[in-house]
């Protein structure tokens, strides 16, 4: 069992960096695969990042690539995304999960309860 608490989210304008912080309890977030969605109002879930258990492959959506970066320190537990050039349409509830390293939501059996990012032009 893996609980999630993502922190680090807020209003910025755009242009803006904000790093979200993702904080696992139990034993076992090491063997996690991690991963970043985010879900703007009307909008389906959609996959931002994901980082392997060792933190040495990720993946990213191809509109992201460039301006956010995850990262993990498993000796802290804790998974970031360090997101650069906030652009409104980037205002999200942003997830962070835990599961296998895909982009697909499924995958994922662990979930935050979400941090709001609004990104103001």
């Amino acid at each position: 069992q893996v609980q999630l608490a993502e922190t680090g989210g807020g209003l910025v304008q755009a242009g803006d960096s904000l790093r979200l912080s993702c904080a696992a309890s139990g034993r076992t977030f090491s063997s996690y695969a991690m991963g970043w969605f985010r879900q703007a109002p009307g909008k389906e879930r959609e996959f931002v990042a994901a980082i392997s258990w060792s933190g040495g492959d990720t993946i990213y959506a191809d509109s992201l690539k460039g301006r956010f970066t995850i990262s993990r320190d498993n000796a802290k537990n804790t998974v970031y995304l360090q997101m650069n050039s906030l652009k409104p349409e980037d205002t999200a509830v942003y997830y962070c999960a835990a599961g296998s390293w895909t982009s697909t939501s499924s995958t994922y059996a662990y979930w935050g309860p979400g941090t709001q990012v609004t990104v103001s032009s």
